[in-house]
Parts: structure tokens; sequence; C-alpha cells
């Protein structure tokens, strides 16, 4: 412990000490020059006083430092202001520590003082207190009083870092506009508040903090030099000490009765009161005016924050600290993305920090936590101004440093007849075509806006067509060479497996959608069929398609025509058809070549046997929708199945969960598993369902937590999958359970926001009934569908959910008695439908 050393000693008692400090301030402010080294003395005989009281308490349990806050810590405390005050803790307080904080405190009580205090432990401080800026404003001006020193200046080491200086920042001209605010945001008041108004001591403290926190320079520049500012602060200090002198309080409003008291007692000329409070008032609005302007030029001048060591000027973001910026690559990404945020440049200076210190850094250095990679992904959301901003990147040496694979392509030039740009210009340039469908265009284009607004990750298409072409850097073929670089970034940003294969999917198959639209009868069923094969899912369709089109539309102006765009439209219209339509036409037995790569990975405590038993009989499609690993999982969660288990998976993948139950078919199963899904509060965002032959059910849903249930209940998981596994093995009923949650005013249905839809199609499948819902997404929807679906005696056999805002899009393969629905029984199951939809809850 590094004690902060004793005041100079002090003969008698605090009364008596506190009251000759009184005195000698009161007797300061009688001859005018209660000014700031008047205060600045008073604060030295309180900090005296404090310091002995300190000294005659038996010690804490622990490291305690008594720290000065606002006016006190900056040595401007006046008469009757509050002594405010941090005491700082090393650890959690215990009985002793708050003995001591009343031990210290209780004499200063005694004596009459208003002390304002806040008693902390450090890690209490580790995170800012946003609902309090005053106190974290008060915190800037905080200096060492008595106790350890060392503990101070852990806490000042941590508090003083740009991003916590940004946020304070934001609190405080939040804070300035709310006080000028009442006063009508003008300084010239007939009774101004010495220390709230504009142009008053507040203002003072403001502009100074401004320049504190961003450019220390801005005191001393502008309109009003630190000389004049000084001089300025120095009256508005004496006339405050007087009002606190003659109210004898801590009163700080010059009222018209205490402005002629002021005039006489700073010595104004004028036979007549009048005369003196004119030249008084005259002065105070001279300096008020200095201060407005000094506090106007720091907000105007200085940087508004946004982000760690960013700032917003006018020419654009940029670095607050630039030697820092140098210094901590990881963070460089962050100014790109706040450029985007703010909708402006990156400023000159801070690319020239990148530009200058760029080659010092690997690429592992841009991106060494996991914190930092997610950010890369969020900077390759599409959206206004990436293009622009992946640009800046490219030209100041940065993206070439983070990827070296995309610096081989950098002015790379490929001599055909159709590409009019260097390789690295062209694969900007489909970034810029997909961050354009973001914003309607009114033409033709716009269809395919709504499939980027669909898509769940753009950000992993973004990085895709990074990648696409990094492989011209050879002459040979590129897809292949392009895929084997990209694996490399790949694993340098631990990349998920799951999104790792859609990259390379992309990036492997690019030429693939142009070729078939372009260059195959796509009018052949088969042709379609053999594409959809290709692609298994719709969203690597949706993904495959606008990579095609905006890699086309970046070859050169006129290679996108009309009609080439209509082709490729007709090709991701037919293949979406017969992916989601045909689903559970096609079905996998044990002779199917998808399986001999899975069965030669296997585990070795999965046999062959047992992966083939569980396969057959189930959709094709689920061998692209799981990957290996999840494949194997089920199998495992598939032994031993009687007819009464239920055998359920929860796992969490980053905001979303994947729950996993397997069971032998049951009456309103599916419903079942939704209702509990939803009277748990949980928001179900997609799913499978899917039922071989041999009656085994394997349904897959993934929601989300919002209420964080799973996270913050010790036994969340263990309660949430015995409710499950209870309700679905017919042990509990979940329909009570989830109608106390739908009829709590949270959850209340209000009117729809679309009209339901309910369409039925008998032509799409060989095997089942197609039945699609379109409706409002609301607490329990699944449940409510799937019930009226089993109770008009149909069988789902595969379930499609998902949803696109607030509207629900799920498709049922259904049959009833093993067979397609007859005419008369769709019309029926279809009015059942709508009745629930519109909020009939006896069609449930």
């Amino acid at each position: 412990m590094m004690p902060i050393p004793a005041g100079a000693s002090s003969a008698g008692s605090p009364r008596a000490m506190l009251d000759a400090a009184r005195d000698e301030l009161r007797a300061a402010a009688e001859r005018g020059i209660g000014g700031r080294a008047a205060l600045g003395r008073y604060t030295e005989r309180v900090d005296v006083l404090l310091r002995q009281l300190y000294a005659t308490v038996p010690p804490a349990a622990q490291s305690v430092c008594v720290i000065a806050l606002g006016g006190y810590g900056r040595r401007e405390l006046c008469l009757h202001s509050d002594i405010d005050l941090l005491i700082l803790f090393a650890k959690s307080l215990g009985a002793g520590d708050e003995a001591f904080v009343g031990r210290f405190l209780n004499p200063l009580w005694d004596l009459g003082v208003a002390v304002g205090h806040q008693v902390r432990d450090l890690h209490e401080l580790s995170q800012l207190e946003a609902d309090n800026p005053e106190f974290l404003l008060a915190l800037l001006d905080a200096r060492p009083l008595a106790g350890d020193r060392g503990l101070f200046d852990r806490f000042m080491t941590a508090f003083h870092q740009p991003d916590v200086h940004a946020q304070i920042l934001t609190m405080l001209l939040t804070l300035i506009e709310e006080r000028h605010k009442k006063f009508n945001d003008t300084l010239y008041q007939l009774e101004p508040d010495i220390k709230d108004a504009p142009g008053a001591l507040r203002d003072v403290t403001a502009a100074r903090t401004i320049a504190a926190l961003t450019d220390p320079t801005l005191a001393g520049r502008g309109p009003v030099d630190s000389a004049r500012l000084d001089e300025a602060t120095d009256y508005l200090l004496r006339i405050r000490l007087l009002l606190h002198l003659e109210a004898k309080r801590n009163n700080n409003v010059l009222t018209h009765e205490l402005q002629e008291k002021t005039a006489e007692s700073l010595g104004y000329p004028g036979a007549e009161p009048r005369q003196r409070v004119e030249r008084m008032m005259s002065d105070y609005f001279r300096h008020a005016r200095a201060v407005s302007h000094s506090l106007e030029w720091a907000r105007k001048a200085s940087p508004k924050p946004v982000g760690h060591n960013l700032g917003r000027w006018a020419s654009g973001v940029g670095f607050i600290d630039s030697t820092r910026a140098a210094q901590h690559p990881e963070l460089w990404l962050r100014a790109f993305q706040a450029a985007i945020d703010e909708q402006c440049l990156v400023t000159e200076s801070a690319l020239t920090v990148i530009r200058e210190h760029a080659t010092k850094f690997a690429p592992e250095d841009f991106f060494p936590t996991a914190a930092a990679r997610d950010e890369l992904l969020r900077f390759l959301t599409p959206r206004p101004g990436l293009y622009a901003r992946l640009s800046e990147m490219h030209d100041a040496g940065l993206l070439g440093r983070m990827f070296p694979e995309f610096q081989a392509i950098s002015w790379r030039v490929v001599r055909d007849f159709y590409h009019k740009y260097t390789v690295d210009e062209h694969t900007l340039l489909t970034i810029r075509n997909l961050e354009r469908l973001t914003t309607p265009s009114g033409t033709s284009r716009d269809r395919f806006n709504a499939i980027l607004a669909e898509v769940a990750r753009p950000e992993l298409l973004v990085l895709s067509l990074l990648f696409h072409d990094v492989g011209k850097w050879r002459d040979e073929e590129h897809a292949i060479e392009s895929v084997r670089m990209a694996h490399g970034m790949l694993d340098r940003l631990k990349i998920p497996a799951e999104d790792a294969a859609i990259v390379d999917f992309l990036i492997r198959h690019h030429l693939r959608m142009s070729r078939a639209a372009f260059h195959r009868d796509t009018e052949d069923p088969e042709i379609v069929k053999e594409f959809a094969a290709l692609v298994g899912l719709e969203e690597r369709l949706k993904m495959l398609c606008l990579m095609t089109l905006v890699d086309i539309e970046a070859v050169s102006p006129d290679t996108l025509t009309p009609w080439k765009e209509e082709l490729l439209w007709r090709l991701y219209v037919d293949t979406y058809n017969q992916l989601t339509l045909g689903y559970g036409d096609e079905l996998i037995d044990r002779h199917q070549a998808e399986l001999s790569e899975l069965l030669a990975h296997r585990p070795a405590d999965v046999s062959e046997a047992e992966i083939a038993r569980f396969l057959e009989g189930f959709p094709r499609r689920y061998l692209k929708l799981a990957s290996p690993a999840a494949i194997y999982g089920h199998v495992r969660l598939s032994r031993d199945i009687g007819p009464a288990d239920v055998h359920v998976s929860l796992d969490r993948k980053e905001s979303v969960w994947e729950l996993t139950v397997v069971t032998l078919d049951k009456p309103f199963l599916f419903s079942n598993i939704c209702g509990v899904l939803s009277s748990f509060g949980m928001d179900i965002l997609r799913g499978h369902a899917m039922t071989n032959p041999n009656s085994l059910v394997l349904d897959i849903v993934e929601f989300t937590d919002d209420e964080r249930f799973l996270e913050l209940n010790p036994d969340g998981r263990d309660k949430f999958c015995r409710v499950l596994e209870d309700v679905v093995a017919g042990r509990r009923d979940v329909s009570e359970r989830l109608r106390r949650r739908e009829q709590s005013l949270f959850y209340r249905r209000g009117a729809p926001r679309f009209q339901p839809i309910v369409h039925f199609d008998s032509q799409a499948s060989s095997r089942y009934t197609v039945l699609e819902i379109n409706t409002d997404d609301s607490l329990g929807l699944l449940y409510r569908i799937s019930r009226t679906i089993s109770r008009a005696g149909c069988d789902v056999d595969l379930v499609l959910i998902s949803t696109e805002g607030h509207r629900a899009v799920d498709v049922f393969h259904i049959t009833r008695a093993g067979a397609k629905l007859s005419e008369a029984a769709q019309q029926q199951l279809g009015a059942d439908l709508q009745r629930m939809l519109q909020g009939d809850d006896q069609a449930v």
C-alpha cells in the first residue's frame, strides 16, 4: 500500500480548523478577491481537515482511498458547496468496511458539512454508470486525498481510456443541451444562475472538459484565449462566493436584490445602486459571452465521439489519438465501420496513419480475438457505403494486409474480350452491386432486393465475393485456386465450420448458375432438377443467385442485359420451387452415393448399419441441411428409442439456440414442441420436422431466447428439457401454461398486420399436399396451426418454418390416411385454419 502523505499539522479541533478556513475565505470575499486563488486555499484547508479525520479513524479491513470529486476535485470548493467524495475500496465491502465509512463521515456531518459521497469498489467501477452521467463527469476531476494511492492509480488507469472518454463526452454534450434548454438557450438572463446558466461556471467546466477529452489545445484556440477564459472564470467564482456569503447557504442565483449587494461588495462605482448594478451586469454578460463562445468553439472544433478512440470531424471519421491508433491495428476497422454508420469518409489523417504503419503487422494482428473477428463480419454486411470504405482500405494498403490473398490480385489485368476492370476492382464492384440491392430502384432489379432481404447471413456472401476471384493471380482455372486460398483466410478467422462451408460452396460454384441459366435449356425439368441437387438448400440458392447477378454486372456496363437478368430470375424461381415444393418426394435409401462420404468419415462409436438405418426414408434434403457432425449426433440421439422415450438435445449457436428432438411419432407431436417453446417465451425462427417409414421423428427447431431464461437460470436447460419431455410424452398438458402467457399484457395479440393466406397445392409433390400459410407471426402461432392440422386427422411429414420480420411463412407437407387431401378436405381444413388465424380460439 502506498499511503497519501498527510497534510501539514494543524492545531485545534476539527471545528476550529473548519471555522478558521471559512473565516479566511469570508475575509477574502469581503475584500473582493474570492476567486480561484482564495477557493484553492480554502480547498487545501479542507484537505488537511479530511486527512486528519482519516488518520484518527481505525483503518478499514482492506485497501481504501478517499478521493475528491467535481468542484472539490478541481480545487474550486465554494463556501457552502457540497464536499463531493468517492470512498473507493479494492474489493467488495464487508461489515468492517461499512463501519469505517460511518466513522469517517460522521464527524463531517456533525460539523454540519454537506457531503456528497459515493462508496464503490474497483469492480463496480469497471462498468460505466450510464444512468449517472454527473458522477462520471465528476470522476474526471478526481484527485486522491487519503489512503492507498496505488488503488487510486489503478482506477485512473482503467478509467482514462479513449472509449470511456468518448462515452462520457457523449453524455456531457447531452447534459449541456438539456441544461441550456431550461434557460431557453440564452445567456442573457436578468437573474442569472452563476453556476448553471448558459455562459456560467458549468459551461467553463464543460469547455475545459471537452478539450481534455478530445484535444487539449482547443482550450487555447478559437475566439477566446486561455487568459480571457481564466479571467471570466475568476470573475464568476468571486460572484458565486459572495452569493454564498450573503445567503449563508449554497445559493447561486444572482437575484435583483443580491445584484445590488454584490455590485457594492465588488466595488463598482456609481452614485446609485442602479448604476453599480448596470456596470456589474455589463461585466457579467461580457464574461458570460466569452465563456459561451469558448464552449461553442470547443463543441464545434472537437470531434463527435463515435467509438473507441474515434471522432467525427467535418472531414470525416478519424482517430482522436493517432499515436495510440498506430499501435493497435485491431481497432482500425472500427474507423471504417464508424464512417459507414456516419455516412461519411475516413479522414486523410487516419488513412495516413494506416498507410504508414500497415506493413508492420501480420494478418493475425488485425483480428486477434473472437470479438475482432465478429466485428469484421458485421462490417461486411452489405449496406450503403461499404464499397467506398473497402476502396479506401484497399488504397491505404489495409485490405491487402488483412487479406494477403486479396493483395495477390491487386491491379491484376486479365486480357479477354469481356472484363473491363482489373481483378481487384472487379471484385470490389461486385460488392458495390450487392450494396445497391439494399436500396429499392423501382425497376425489375427490386425482385433481387427481396432475395437479399431474406438472406440470413449476407456478410458471408460479401466475404465470398471478396475471395471469389483471388485465384486469378494465376492464369489457370481460378475457382479451385480461389477456394484453396479462401481456406487459409477461413482458418485464420476461425470461421465456424457451417459458415465456412457456405463460403466454400459459393466460391467453388460461383460460375455454375450463370452457365446453367445462359448455356443450358432451363425449360428442361431435368436441368432444373440437376441444379437444385447442386444447391440443395434455399439459402444457398438465394446467395448463389445474388452472387451470380452482381458478378456478371461487374464485368462491364453492358454484360448483364435484361434478357440475361430474366433468364437468371427464371432459373431462380424454378429451382426454388423444385427445392421447396418437392422436398418430401425424394427419400434417402442406403445405396445412395451421398452416403459414401458420410460413412467413410464416421466416428468409431457410430456403425455404418446404424447410420443407414437412421437415414433411410428421411428426405434427401436432410443430407444438405445437416452437417456430418450433426448427423452423427442425431444418430446417437436416436439410440434405444422406446414408445414413451423423448430424446432431446439443446445447443447454443451464438445468439440462436437449436433444439433437436428425436422420438417415435405421437399425436400432436410437433404442435406440443412448438407449444412448449412458446410457453417459455421463445421466438421460433425456423425449423424442420421429418418422419421416416419406421415412425422415427426428427424435429430441429432454431429459436431465440429473448427473455434470457436459459442464460439467467442455472437450472434453465434442465427445466426446459424436463417440461418438453413430459409434454411430448403426454405426461403434461402445455395448453394451460401457454394460455397464461398468451393472456399477459405483453403478449396479447393486437390487430393483424397481414391478412392470413392459406394455400394448398396438390400438384407440386407426388406424395403430399403442400400447405403454405402466410400470416402475422405471434406467440404460439405454430402450436395453433399444427394443432388444427392434427385435429383434422392429417399427418405432418415435413414442415419448413421461416420468419420474415413480423410475417411467418410456413410450409407443411401433409397427408390424411397416407394419401393427399381431397378437395373437400382441403376446403374444410382451410376454413378451420382461417378461423383460427383470425382469432377464433374455439377453432384450436
